[in-house]
């Protein structure tokens, strides 16, 4: 099994971001288990990912800084 890109981790960010729409959220595990049976070890990436598309991250309900924040998050589309 071969591992993911950026761009294939951006693309599916960003693709279950549209399926979502602005009002649900996903968590960023989602991504990583689509992409990869061994997906735990990718988890740092899709949130490394994530900090360049247009998503906004909350935790228990609040926007938080990915690159700061620990423990569990959401994604969803940032509204404009």
């Amino acid at each position: 099994m071969t591992t993911p890109s950026d761009d294939d981790i951006a693309q599916a960010l960003m693709t279950l971001a549209d399926a979502r729409g602005a009002d649900k959220s996903f968590c960023p595990s989602e991504v990583a288990r689509h992409l990869s049976e061994d997906w735990r070890p990718l988890m740092g990436r899709v949130r490394k990912v994530a900090l360049d598309l247009p998503l906004m991250a909350t935790q228990k309900g609040h926007g938080v800084d990915l690159r700061r924040v620990r423990g569990p998050v959401r994604l969803s589309l940032k509204k404009d």
